[in-house]
């Protein structure tokens, strides 16, 4: 396998392979990406650049918030994309927070792409490291390269990729700039020819440690095979109310299985 650092998302594509537009064509599927960033980041326009797509398809289960879905053919392997709402952060006081960490969380996605504004990479990097700590199959794809361009920006995505230890691409989505090493970024992470090394929370506490250890093993055996327990019982500890709530009813188990459910929903 190829450690992230050495080829750093695959930045050089060697034989361009073809992309394939399928629309809404979303059945039989081999891989599962979540499109998630903050909001005005171009990360629709990556979802219509991949899928041919042009307008949202429908409202989450339950929810008043618009659902994209669509799809597209790389190297022979079907991809269904779902553009998660646009959010700053994943601390769930909104409903378009909460739908795009419970995706992430439990709707297990083969990646999560997180598309950040090349011009505003400090703020849109709150986000990158919230997901980075629930999941660590992530491309990051740096948009709207031409504008921080134009601004005097200069972005290094090899040095993105060393710092954040996941697979950065440098786009600019609206002119099909960088959108080949995006898909083929995706395809090594999905296909597990990429491996990923997340940079995660490492100088806590031995204190908050063993708290967070003995939590998330009482979560695992109240909530068996529920992904990203660590995540969860870092959320309890800092006090995340809905959290808090979804564990003393038991609707964590029912959530994570709805999420899972609503992978197959078109």
């Amino acid at each position: 396998m190829q450690n992230t650092t050495q080829q750093c998302a695959s930045c050089t594509v060697h034989n361009k392979k073809n992309l394939e537009r399928l629309g809404i064509e979303m059945e039989d599927y081999n891989f599962l990406i979540a499109l998630a960033g903050n909001p005005n980041t171009g990360k629709s326009t990556v979802f219509n650049y991949l899928t041919g797509l042009h307008q949202h398809t429908g409202n989450w289960p339950g929810k008043t918030v618009s659902r994209a879905e669509g799809a597209y053919i790389y190297s022979s392997k079907k991809y269904k994309l779902i553009d998660l709402p646009g959010t700053y952060s994943l601390l769930s006081t909104s409903a378009d927070e909460e739908i795009a960490r419970d995706f992430i969380l439990f709707g297990q996605p083969d990646v999560t792409v997180i598309v950040l504004d090349a011009t505003r990479l400090e703020r849109n990097l709150n986000l990158t490291l919230q997901i980075l700590e629930i999941t660590e199959r992530v491309v990051v794809c740096v948009n709207l390269a031409d504008e921080a361009k134009r601004h005097g920006i200069t972005v290094d995505p090899k040095y993105l990729s060393e710092r954040l230890g996941v697979p950065v691409v440098l786009a600019s989505a609206r002119q099909g700039d960088g959108m080949q090493e995006l898909l083929a970024a995706v395809e090594g992470v999905a296909t597990g020819e990429i491996t990923c090394k997340p940079h995660r929370i490492s100088s806590l506490p031995e204190e908050i440690r063993k708290a967070i250890e003995q939590l998330s093993a009482k979560i695992e055996t109240s909530f068996p095979g529920l992904p990203n327990s660590r995540w969860i019982a870092l959320r309890l500890l800092e006090g995340d109310q809905r959290m808090i709530e979804a564990v003393g009813s038991g609707e964590l188990s029912v959530l994570a299985e709805a999420l899972v459910q609503s992978t197959n929903v078109t």
